[in-house]
């Protein structure tokens, strides 16, 4: 009896057929594995009285694996074994065919090697040995020295007896023992094996001495098991070996199985490098994307900033959407959320050089509708088709106020304090690379204690569901949350945007999502001191005068000689220059901060003062006393501003 090859793939109970069930038992589990290799066009198979070879000894007529013998010999003129012998070619091919699928359905390197083992065990072999080459290669790349094989994965399978006529194969918890590791030493026989690359029986001297290498001294074969050693070389080079094996009790490995091996060996290679090929642009492809993302988020003064990003798919990483948190003069921060179309090495790209190009524009401190317009210029100029959506929104604390601009990018949603979540009415716009279009900036109130929610279409939009109706059920998912907190506390902002994510169902997961949630804390106007200095040599003292008034008011007197010190010498640079008055604020929030603005666009640069300059060297001790310090260019002059720890 003869197992029909696609009738199971090493999970299913092999049944034995109805007509045939009389047979004893040995007899269909010998029939199972042993007849079933080959290729179309590859040699025809041993004649019905030919000995078989290459597994063993002949088997004794009556013995296990000679049914087609005694077949062929009651119908003189083979017609009858010609009839079986045919058939069997069939179940050949139909076997290797059904095996090449399973091996080509894997995309990744284990699935392809276990479709191998479930493909082979117990069909064509009752165990099965992979070994691959560790490390793989990739692609074109020069493999590392010395060349070591790793075991991969062995199964192997057990008859165990029901009642009634039925074989069920189970686990063996006692696979043959092999070695882990092995190193392939130049010139020796499993090196000579691996260089010849055709599958060889087991039983040959050659074979005999590579099994012993690659299984290890200390693991030798049992006795009577029968071996066919196929090396798996890919489009370049041997990449590993299968091993596989048959129990004493089974017709050994005839010449046609040597054929069956080279396809599954030949197959089995090929996938596994591409499957390393993919996993090889899989990571460059996360690397891409995780490069092109903040790898932090800024913690600016006056607002918590949480966010997160979701790709589409396993097989689908790269997309174009990200988010960006940008400090901007007077303890502002930009708000960014875009979304690039379409996925793909690149939209990442074009993804990367918009966000550049954002960051750029943002350190200009241009209006919000402005930077969107250069946006939509830098996108023509990347090319035709280079579309994106993008919200850019500005908040400063001290007003409590936030300026939106929108191109074509779903509407933001403002959760609060008390619950209520609000979709803003935002002007639309057209997305980024059409060209020719006015972009439209609002004001709105950013009261203390709300959250403000940027997100890109993939959260609310799917094949399930259009945009408004996901943004409809976003807006009630947030209020819901906001009630479990209470009227007078906001939601944590890691779990409010965990808690988003959670709406997204099986299917709604078409595109990458990029979110952003910001908590709007504010600065208090009791922690805000502002002056204006006319542009004189008097302006310095008065400069000093006023913060120390502000210090005593705040309780920070420790803080006063720093401040005089810096406050002179940064207010000293400015009026030298300044045409108009010179700006003075103080910020006293976890830090005190001092801003001082003119309308010279020349940014100061500390340098090293010579013993004999009479200047030069305020820069110098704003550098040493500060916490911070830095210089931002604004559209109509310049930001300096400088930070000290405030006591306890």
């Amino acid at each position: 009896m003869t197992e029909h090859p696609t009738s199971h793939e090493g999970r299913q109970p092999l049944a034995a057929r109805p007509q045939e069930h009389a047979r004893p038992r040995q007899e269909a589990a010998a029939g199972l594995p042993s007849d079933l290799p080959a290729q179309a066009g590859g040699p025809a198979a041993p004649g019905a009285d030919a000995p078989l070879t290459g597994g063993g000894p002949a088997a004794p007529p009556g013995a296990p694996g000679t049914i087609a013998v005694a077949v062929s010999a009651q119908h003189p003129g083979g017609v009858r074994g010609g009839d079986t012998t045919a058939r069997r070619e069939g179940e050949r091919l139909r076997f290797v065919g059904a095996a090449t699928r399973r091996i080509a359905r894997g995309i990744d390197l284990d699935e392809i090697v276990l479709g191998l083992c479930r493909a082979t065990v117990p069909t064509f072999s009752d165990e099965i040995l992979v070994y691959l080459r560790d490390p793989l290669p990739v692609g074109d790349e020069r493999p590392a020295a010395p060349f070591v094989l790793r075991l991969r994965r062995t199964d192997r399978l057990r008859l165990s007896d029901l009642e009634g006529e039925e074989l069920l194969l189970v686990p063996d918890p006692d696979p043959t023992p092999a070695a882990e590791l092995c190193e392939v030493r130049s010139g020796g026989a499993l090196a000579e094996v691996l260089r010849g690359v055709r599958p060889v029986f087991g039983d040959s001297a050659a074979a005999k001495t590579a099994l012993t290498e690659l299984l290890g001294p200390e693991h030798p074969l049992p006795g009577g098991l029968r071996a066919v050693l196929a090396p798996l070389r890919g489009r370049r080079r041997v990449i590993g070996a299968a091993v596989f094996l048959r129990r004493p009790e089974r017709a050994g490995f005839e010449p046609n199985d040597l054929l069956v091996a080279a396809q599954l060996a030949t197959h089995t290679a090929l996938g596994i490098d591409k499957a390393v090929l993919y996993g090889r642009e899989a990571y460059i492809a996360d690397e891409l994307q995780r490069t092109m993302l903040p790898d932090s988020l800024p913690q600016p003064t006056g607002v918590k900033l949480a966010s997160r990003y979701l790709p589409a798919a396993e097989t689908a990483r790269v997309g174009g959407d990200w988010y960006d948190a940008i400090p901007l003069p007077g303890s502002r921060v930009a708000l960014v959320v875009g979304d690039v179309m379409g996925h793909s090495m690149t939209s990442a790209a074009i993804m990367g050089q918009l966000r550049t190009t954002t960051q750029t524009l943002a350190g200009l401190d241009l209006p919000p509708q402005e930077v969107l317009h250069h946006l939509d210029e830098q996108a023509q100029r990347l090319g035709e088709n280079r579309m994106a959506t993008c919200m850019y929104a500005v908040y400063d604390p001290v007003s409590h106020r936030i300026t939106v601009a929108n191109a074509g990018h779903p509407p933001p949603i403002l959760l609060h304090l008390g619950g209520r979540a609000e979709v803003l009415r935002v002007p639309p716009g057209a997305p980024i690379g059409v060209g020719g279009v006015d972009f439209e900036a609002v004001e709105l109130d950013a009261p203390a204690g709300a959250t403000l929610l940027l997100y890109t279409d993939g959260l609310v939009e799917s094949r399930l569901r259009d945009v408004w109706t996901g943004i409809e059920q976003l807006r009630e998912r947030l209020a819901a949350t906001a009630q479990l907190t209470g009227p007078d506390h906001s939601p944590p902002l890691e779990a409010l945007c965990d808690d988003v994510l959670d709406m997204l169902g099986p299917g709604d997961r078409d595109d990458d999502i990029a979110l952003l949630a910001a908590r709007f804390d504010g600065i208090a106007p009791s922690d805000v001191a502002y002056w204006f200095l006319e542009p004189e040599d008097a302006a310095p003292g008065r400069a000093r005068r006023l913060a120390r008034r502000a210090l005593a008011r705040w309780d920070l007197e420790e803080l006063t000689d720093s401040v005089e010190l810096l406050i002179s010498e940064v207010v000293t640079n400015a009026v030298r220059y300044a045409e108009r008055p010179v700006t003075l604020r103080l910020l006293r929030t976890d830090v005190l901060r001092c801003e001082v603005g003119d309308d010279s666009p020349q940014l100061p640069r500390q340098r090293r003062a010579r013993d004999t300059d009479e200047g030069g060297r305020g820069l110098f001790l704003v550098n040493r006393l500060a916490r911070r310090w830095g210089a931002t260019r604004l559209s109509g002059g310049k930001v300096v501003w400088f930070e000290l720890a405030t006591p306890g």
